[in-house]
């Protein structure tokens, strides 16, 4: 189960963030083995002076649409998973709602089993 905290600027309106949230949901199922069912996606909204970030550090420039996905998940994946989730998650939020690549950050994230209450104050059994 992948819990993904999806940050941004304040930009984007509630059917955008929806849309967003679709994309990355259906680049997960499609490179990351994630059940349809599983989706965990938080937005964390920041106005202007809450959020400083460099727009060109390893990027061909960001914009004040810039969003970062912060993805925790419970099993680990292969390079091979990754690098087609960035690809994927890029090419699609720019081709559906026209982000451009440069504005798309990913940080992924891996914890054990044990890590995880789905609910109940029950931890996860496999």
């Amino acid at each position: 189960m992948p819990f993904v905290r999806i940050m941004t600027g304040d930009r984007y309106t509630e059917m955008q963030k929806k849309q967003i949230s679709d994309i990355l949901h259906q680049a997960l199922t499609e490179t990351f083995a994630v059940p349809a069912q599983d989706r965990f996606h938080f937005f964390e909204c920041f106005a202007a002076g809450d959020r400083y970030i460099d727009r060109h550090y390893l990027s061909k420039g960001r914009t004040e649409g810039a969003i970062l996905f912060n993805i925790v998940a419970g099993k680990p994946r292969s390079n091979e998973q990754k690098a087609s989730l960035y690809r994927q998650l890029a090419a699609q939020l720019n081709e559906k709602m026209g982000i451009d690549g440069g504005d798309v950050m990913v940080v992924i994230q891996f914890t054990a089993a044990e890590d995880w209450s789905f609910s109940g104050g029950i931890g996860y059994q496999p």
